[in-house]
C-alpha cells in the first residue's frame, strides 16, 4: 500500500490544501465524484478540528494527513500536535438543546460519511475508513 502524506501548518487559510491533495491522490485511486466529495467533507472536518481545537490555531504546529488504499478500503489518519480530547465528550448535534449551536457537527459528519471513525488513546489522531 502506497501512503500519501500532507503536512499543514495550523491555520484555517491552509484548509484548501486538503482538497488539492486529495484531488491529486485521487488520480491514482479513481474514486467516483460522490465518494470523493464524502471523503473531502470528512477529512476537512477532521483537519479543521485539528487546527482549531487540537493545535489552537498555532501555526508552528502541524496537522498531518496520511492516506492509503488497500483493496476496497481507503484509510485516512489526521493527527495534530495538541493534547487530545475525549471523543465520548462530544455532544450529539441532533439533540434538541444542540440544534441551534453553530459548531459541534464535525464528528457527526465524519461518522455519517465514513464506514468507521476511531481515535488513538490520546485523542489527537483520528482514523477514517471508507469502503470504495
Amino acid at each position: 500500500m502506497t501512503l500519501h502524506e500532507l503536512h499543514i501548518p495550523s491555520s484555517r487559510k491552509n484548509i484548501h490544501r486538503v482538497e488539492e491533495f486529495f484531488r491529486t491522490v485521487n488520480e491514482s485511486y479513481g474514486l467516483p465524484d460522490e465518494k470523493l466529495h464524502a471523503l473531502l467533507v470528512a477529512v476537512t472536518e477532521a483537519v479543521n478540528n485539528g487546527i482549531i481545537h487540537g493545535n489552537r490555531n498555532d501555526e508552528t504546529k502541524m496537522v498531518t494527513v496520511t492516506c492509503g488504499r488497500k483493496g476496497e478500503r481507503l484509510t485516512v489518519t489526521v493527527r495534530d500536535e495538541g493534547s487530545g480530547f475525549d471523543p465520548s465528550s462530544v455532544t450529539d448535534p441532533l439533540e434538541e438543546d444542540n440544534l441551534l449551536r453553530t459548531g459541534g457537527r464535525g464528528v457527526f459528519l465524519m461518522k455519517a460519511f465514513m464506514e468507521s471513525v476511531s481515535y488513538n488513546a490520546e485523542g489527537n489522531e483520528v482514523t477514517l475508513v471508507m469502503k470504495v
